[in-house]
């Protein structure tokens, strides 16, 4: 090899190393310099749980996202119209200094009926029990299992038991939970002199019954505090409901129709009913656990009024398929089902892990500290 050859060779090789360099050593830009730095909690400090979910916005991930959610709910709780400027065509009742102070953003819950056959159902239970929400939104596992646990008990077994076996038992698995199907039979016999009832009263006094109508009414005939229901009936929280009879209630209704045909239950009354909820609220938050009819129609509501101003979503949904489920946020901002403007977020999450966070750092912080203060006023 010629010496002009060995230069050509080397003059190649260091510009290809230059190149690998820049490439590799690229210089970054102060884009993100103002933003939050990765930073974990220490344990060698002694945290307590407000201390550690503290430290949730620097770890990234679904713990940021976590901490998004969590603030999210603080603002729509602590919301009051007041913090609004009036704009001209307020009406007179809104201009009052008064009731502006106690206007309150208007929040729809919503979640899934295997959330209420796991143990968040006593956190709904706490939530509604102190009126902490103002609009429910569930399915019919979600109304019919909180009155069945007031029946009879759920347990908890494992995601790999046998199908064929639990059906020869008679049990029924949900997950990694377990539910005697003797609990559904126990359901049936409260519910079918219920059914018998209504359905006399909707023919000798011309009750017209709803979802939420009767859900209210299950909650009155339950007669028992450890009911989500019960609470809502005691508090006058709305439970909507568009599914219904899908599932067991469902099948008692079926039942029924043999012995004591012509109940007929209204959807058209609630759909007016919810709608209202959002379109004559001055300001909404969702919060909604799990995806499905229960998610669409919170957010189909706030489409009334060209969307709500909070939302939270907790699911394990992905969006690659189109379903509403997995969607993300920003997809319902274009439908029109959370404003341009709202704050939102998304945690990609099991709602059994996260939302006893959410609720420990918010409704229940707030509670206990308004009550702590309740005492000690009323200690002098």
């Amino acid at each position: 090899m010629t010496s002009n050859s060995q230069d050509s060779n080397k003059n190649q090789t260091s510009q290809h190393v230059n190149e690998s360099s820049q490439a590799v050593f690229l210089h970054s830009s102060p884009t993100f310099k103002d933003s939050l730095k990765v930073i974990g909690p220490d344990f060698n400090d002694d945290l307590d749980l407000p201390n550690l979910i503290g430290s949730y916005a620097r770890i990234g991930f679904q713990a940021t996202s976590l901490d998004k959610a969590i603030n999210i709910v603080k603002k729509m709780r602590a919301w009051r119209l007041k913090d609004d400027p009036i704009p001209l065509d307020e009406t007179e009742e809104f201009k009052s200094p008064e009731t502006r102070a106690n206007t309150k953003c208007k929040i729809f819950l919503g979640y899934t009926s295997n959330l209420v056959s796991s143990g968040l159902r006593e956190i709904f239970r706490f939530i509604v029990q102190h009126s902490l929400v103002d609009v429910i939104v569930t399915t019919a596992g979600g109304v019919e299992e909180d009155i069945i646990k007031c029946l009879g008990d759920t347990f908890i077994g494992a995601f790999e038991l046998k199908g064929a076996e639990l059906r020869r038992d008679a049990m029924n698995r949900i997950g990694n939970l377990v539910i005697p199907n003797e609990n559904y039979c126990k359901f049936e016999d409260w519910l079918t002199p219920i059914l018998d009832r209504i359905l006399a009263e909707q023919k000798e006094k011309g009750v017209l019954w709803s979802p939420s109508k009767l859900i209210h009414r299950l909650g009155k005939e339950i007669d028992n505090p450890a009911s989500i229901y019960y609470w809502a009936y005691k508090n006058n929280i709305p439970v909507y409901c568009p599914a219904l009879t899908d599932g067991s209630i469902g099948d008692m209704i079926y039942f029924h129709s043999f012995k004591n045909p012509g109940l007929i239950i209204d959807i058209a009354s609630d759909i007016y009913s919810i709608n209202n909820q959002a379109v004559f609220a001055k300001k909404t938050g969702v919060i909604i656990l799990g995806g499905g009819v229960v998610k669409h129609h919170i957010c189909n509501a706030n489409l009334m009024r060209n969307g709500t101003d909070f939302a939270v979503y907790v699911n394990t949904g992905q969006e690659f398929d189109g379903s509403d489920s997995g969607a993300k946020p920003d997809e319902a901002v274009s439908w029109g089902k959370i404003r341009i403007d709202a704050e939102s977020v998304k945690v990609h999450a099991d709602a059994t892990i996260v939302f006893p966070l959410i609720v420990a750092e918010t409704f229940a912080k707030d509670f206990h500290q308004q009550r702590r203060q309740e005492e000690k006023t009323s200690s002098f």
